[in-house]
C-alpha cells in the first residue's frame, strides 16, 4: 500500500521581496512538523504556522530552497517550485569584481555559506561581538561564542571570514585593540543594507495568499506606512509602473517583441525603453536608449536593474517624457559646467564628494551605502563599455543592491532629475507595530555546528 507524502510545501519566490523564497505548508500534523523542521534546517524561518521565509545575506535563496526541496523529496514531502522560482534555480549567476576570481562557484558558496553563519549567529546571540573598526577598506570586529573560543572577523555580509581564532577573550581583545588602535569602536558595527534587508524580509507578516486555509493565525495589528529615503526603498511593481506610464503618455506606444519583453517607443522613434518581466533582482530590467533619428546613431543608453526602487524609475521615465531625454548632441562632452549642475541636488544636500583616479564619487551624508559615481574615462570614449554614470543603492558601487547605469552623452538635465530623486525623494512601506521578533523566540532546528573558518578563504587561520 503507497504510504500518503509527509506534506505537501509549496516553494516560490517572495511576491514583495525578490530574494525571498516562501515555502507554503498545505497539511497539518507530524508530517508538517516534519517539514518545518527540514526546512529550518537550510535557513527557512517561520512567519506563522502555514509560512515560512528564505532570506539570506548572499542571495543564494534559489540554490539552497533547491537543496531543501531535495531533502524534503527524499523524506517522503510532494514539493512543488513555481516556475519563476525554478528559473532562478536554473540560472546562474556570478558577483561582479568578485575579490577572490580564483574560487570555482561552489567555493564561492561555501564562502558564502560560513558568512551566513557568522551572520545567524551573531543574530540570535550565539556569537556576541564586542568591538569593530575600519582597517581602510572593510569592516572588521572580534568577538566570543559564550562558552566558546574568540574569532576575529573580517568583511560584511557575503564576505565576511573569520581570520584568527583564540583560546580566550583578553587574547583577542588585546590583539584587536594593538592591530587598530584608534580605529576601533566597541560593539558590533551597524548592520549594512543587505541585512537589515534579510531581518526586514524575515519580520514582515505572511505574504498575500501563503496561508493555507484551515489555519487561522493570530490577530496582528494593523499595517502603519513607514517613511524611508527612496534609495533605500523595495523594490515595488515596476511591471505596474511600465502600464502606469503607457496609459499617461499618449505619444508612446509598445509592442511585445516576446512573452519576455515588452518595447515601449516615442512616436518620434527616436526614444525607446525595453522592459524584462522575469528579470531577476541583480538582472537588468529596462534597457533606455536615445537616438538621433529613426535610423540614425545611438545618442545615449541606460541599463536599470530589477531591484531598483520604482519612484527612481518613476522619475527616470518622467524626465525621459519631458524633453530632457534628447539633450545635447553626440558630438558633445560634459564639462564642468554640466558636472556640476547634474551633480547640484547632492551637493545642495551635503552629499561627501570624492576624487579617485579617473573617477568621482558622492555618497549620502548619513549612510555611504548609497551613491552616484561619475567615470571620466568612460565619458570621453564613445565606444566605451563602461558606464559613465553609475546611481547605486546597498553596500558599494561596486556591491550593490540595485544599480543604474548610464553612458556618455546622457543629458544633464535627465542626470539632474534622477540625482534630485536620490537625494531627496522618499518612498513609504508597510510596517507593523513592534513586536517582538518571532524568528529569535522559537525552536526553529538542531544548533549551528561552529566552525573556526571558511575553508575556501584565502586568509589563512591562525590558531591561538
Amino acid at each position: 500500500m503507497p504510504h500518503s507524502p509527509i506534506a505537501h510545501v509549496r516553494l516560490d519566490r517572495h511576491p514583495e521581496h525578490p530574494d525571498a523564497v516562501t515555502a507554503t505548508l498545505t497539511s497539518t500534523g507530524k508530517g508538517a512538523d516534519t517539514a518545518r523542521a527540514l526546512l529550518a534546517g537550510h535557513g527557512f524561518r517561520p512567519l506563522d504556522p502555514a509560512t515560512m521565509i528564505l532570506a539570506r545575506i548572499d542571495h543564494e535563496e534559489p540554490h539552497h530552497a533547491n537543496q531543501a526541496a531535495t531533502t524534503l523529496r527524499t523524506a517522503g514531502a510532494t514539493v512543488e517550485i513555481t516556475a519563476g522560482l525554478r528559473d532562478d534555480i536554473d540560472t546562474e549567476w556570478t558577483w561582479a569584481d568578485y575579490p577572490m576570481p580564483w574560487l570555482t562557484r561552489n567555493e564561492i558558496r561555501e564562502v558564502s555559506n560560513q558568512a551566513q553563519k557568522i551572520h545567524d549567529d551573531i543574530a540570535a546571540g550565539r556569537l556576541v561581538i564586542h568591538r569593530h573598526a575600519h582597517d581602510g577598506h572593510t569592516i572588521v570586529a572580534v568577538g566570543t561564542y559564550p562558552g566558546g573560543q574568540s574569532i576575529h572577523l573580517h568583511g560584511e555580509n557575503h564576505l565576511r571570514q573569520t581570520t584568527a581564532v583564540y583560546d580566550t577573550t583578553s587574547a583577542a581583545l588585546g590583539e584587536f585593540d594593538d592591530l587598530y588602535t584608534d580605529a576601533v569602536r566597541p560593539g558590533p558595527a551597524p548592520a549594512t543594507e543587505t541585512e537589515e534587508h534579510a531581518a526586514a524580509v524575515l519580520t514582515a507578516t505572511a505574504p498575500a495568499g501563503a496561508h493555507m486555509a484551515t489555519t487561522t493565525p493570530s490577530a496582528e495589528p494593523a499595517p502603519q506606512a513607514d517613511t524611508v529615503a527612496v534609495h533605500a526603498a523595495r523594490p515595488g511593481e515596476h511591471e505596474a509602473l511600465l502600464t502606469e506610464f503607457l496609459e499617461a503618455q499618449g505619444e508612446w506606444e509598445k509592442y511585445r517583441p516576446c512573452d519576455e519583453t515588452t518595447v515601449a517607443s516615442h512616436e518620434s522613434l527616436t526614444l525607446r525603453a525595453e522592459f524584462v518581466h522575469e528579470a531577476g533582482p541583480r538582472d537588468t530590467a529596462w534597457t533606455i536608449a536615445a537616438y538621433e533619428s529613426p535610423v540614425g546613431e545611438r545618442i545615449w543608453h541606460a541599463t536599470v536593474s530589477a531591484a531598483t526602487p520604482v519612484e527612481i524609475m518613476r522619475t527616470f521615465l518622467g524626465s525621459l517624457a519631458s524633453e530632457n531625454a534628447w539633450g545635447p548632441g553626440p558630438d558633445s562632452k560634459i564639462t564642468e559646467k554640466t558636472l556640476a549642475e547634474a551633480t547640484r541636488p547632492l551637493a545642495h544636500d551635503g552629499w561627501q564628494q570624492k576624487t579617485d583616479g579617473r573617477c568621482m564619487t558622492w555618497t549620502a551624508p548619513v549612510s555611504e551605502k548609497t551613491g552616484l559615481r561619475f567615470d571620466a574615462f568612460a565619458d570621453q570614449r564613445d565606444n566605451s563599455t563602461l558606464p559613465a554614470w553609475t546611481l547605486w543603492g546597498g553596500n558599494t558601487a561596486d556591491h550593490p543592491t540595485w544599480t543604474i547605469h548610464l553612458s556618455s552623452h546622457t543629458p544633464p538635465a535627465l542626470l539632474q532629475d534622477l540625482t534630485f530623486e536620490l537625494a531627496l525623494g522618499e518612498a513609504t512601506r508597510q510596517l507593523r507595530d513592534p513586536v517582538p521578533p518571532r524568528v529569535m523566540s522559537l525552536t526553529t532546528g538542531p544548533p549551528v555546528q561552529h566552525r573556526t573558518a571558511a575553508p575556501a578563504s584565502p586568509t589563512p587561520v591562525r590558531k591561538r
